[in-house]
């Protein structure tokens, strides 16, 4: 697994094995613990495009039609908070639910690619909470502001490469104060990875650290200042945060 770290006044990535961290770049072959390193974002993205809508399990929980093509909106980098980081909640809102996701990194910069090379261009995946202020997504009708408060975008903490992992066949879930609320599987997932990176590459480029969020499963819910929020993905592992 590839982190993101800092130590003092150092930035850098690290190859993660078990407690131990191995740094790449500046710190090339130093070895550290892991407790003694501040967990950064795995990646810094110039945007977050996410899906909505897109598990077949989810679409019948909110009785809802499965879209004919992908339904996308943006996260805005200022979003972006790392494992153990703190979830604000926006004063202006009144419900704030989490959203565990399945998150593609990207590798390379890439435009119309076709859906038989998308896996040349992913560096990995790690996990995503799509937070989100519901009442203002429904009270303005469309989902800018909603999705956008800084904070609203936790990531990590590790990213697992493209060739580790089979991204359509592992489990999902979200436990909120050690209490299990989604409990799903990605082979519900209605677009799958590949079509997504046509789609979305055939609409915009995408650049290396760019996240395209893969949509949620069922059992959303609310959370309140002094929960924590833990999104679970096999294979990668538990992203983990506090709301304040």
């Amino acid at each position: 697994m590839l982190g993101r770290f800092r130590y003092r006044d150092e930035i850098f990535y690290g190859n993660v094995d078990r407690n131990k961290v191995i740094g790449k770049g500046n710190v090339e072959g130093k070895v550290f613990e892991l407790s003694e390193l501040c967990i950064l974002p795995p990646s810094v993205p110039t945007k977050i495009v996410c899906v909505g809508l897109n598990y077949h399990d989810h679409a019948v929980e909110v009785n809802m039609p499965i879209p004919k093509e992908p339904v996308l909106f943006l996260k805005p980098p200022s979003a972006v908070i790392g494992h153990m980081d703190k979830i604000v909640y926006p004063r202006m809102s009144e419900q704030v639910d989490f959203e565990a996701e399945l998150a593609v990194v990207i590798g390379k910069r890439c435009k119309n690619i076709k859906r038989k090379k998308a896996v040349d261009v992913i560096a990995g995946y790690t996990c995503f909470n799509d937070v989100t202020a519901r009442d203002l997504q429904r009270k303005d009708r469309q989902w800018t502001r909603a999705k956008s408060f800084d904070t609203f975008a936790p990531i990590g903490p590790f990213i697992v490469p493209a060739d580790q992992i089979d991204p359509e066949k592992v489990r999902i879930s979200s436990r909120v104060n050690g209490v299990t609320k989604q409990d799903s599987c990605t082979s519900n997932i209605i677009f799958d990875i590949p079509y997504l990176l046509e789609f979305i590459s055939n609409v915009m480029t995408l650049e290396v650290g760019d996240i395209i969020a893969t949509g949620t499963p069922p059992g959303v819910d609310s959370l309140h200042p002094g929960d924590v929020v833990e999104i679970d993905i096999e294979g990668i592992g538990v992203l983990k945060n506090e709301v304040i």
